[in-house]
């Protein structure tokens, strides 16, 4: 258990942690996916889709509840296009950038520091990319070895900034509230998390990772 100092804010008595990992981990800009589906047809995309803002389609395939295949006539239907999976999938995926440097082994201090969690409102199209950057990159297969345990959206058809998430995350792995702090970059995910007690770190646009918890470096 150990106080931590974070984004000049302290956070008292903390044992477990709990990272987002889009705009938190990985260096994210939605832009790009917004930009590389104009360019390929999908005009009225931005109006669709934004990080703060999203459709029940958009909203179904976080959770699980449809497949990439549904997830991408869905989309190309409702604009009146055809698009390769590849090329659907390229513009998807643009808006991740990478992974700066020193995230992942800072991850692997964090995990025999604390217990350490992985929770993100993810896709099966964006969890193809990650896994095959990170083989690629860091020569592992999956975020799995740099925590405790980790939760995707679409593979637990719950997702952020649903309160019944966190309860799960908490009740699993025997997590008191209190001793438990969320690390998220969208705010909104904050108010369910809060009212159960759990610590939470707003992570800035100006903030790295490896700035936050410089003392761990």
């Amino acid at each position: 258990m150990m106080d931590l100092f974070l984004g000049g804010k302290e956070f008292p008595g903390i044992q477990n942690v709990i990272f987002d990992l889009g705009g938190v981990i990985i260096n994210i800009d939605y832009q790009r996916t917004i930009a590389a589906f104009r360019q390929i047809g999908l005009d009225n995309f931005d109006k669709i889709y934004s990080q703060l803002h999203q459709t029940s389609l958009f909203d179904s395939y976080d959770k699980g509840l449809i497949s990439p295949h549904e997830f991408r006539q869905s989309l190309l239907q409702s604009a009146n296009i055809k698009l390769s999976d590849d090329v659907f999938d390229k513009a998807w995926n643009a808006m991740m950038i990478n992974i700066p440097d020193g995230n992942i082994e800072l991850l692997r201090k964090l995990k025999g520091n604390f217990n350490t969690f992985l929770l993100s409102n993810t896709n099966e199209i964006h969890l193809e990319y990650f896994f095959g950057y990170v083989n690629k990159t860091f020569g592992i297969m999956d975020f799995s070895s740099l925590f405790h345990k980790v939760y995707y959206s679409c593979r637990i058809q719950m997702r952020k900034p649903d309160k019944e998430i966190y309860e799960k995350v908490l009740y699993e792995n025997g997590l008191k509230a209190s001793q438990t702090l969320f690390i998220d970059d969208t705010i909104i995910n904050f108010k369910e998390a809060e009212k159960l007690g759990i610590q939470c770190c707003h992570m800035q646009k100006e903030d790295t990772l490896t700035s936050l918890f410089a003392a761990f470096k």
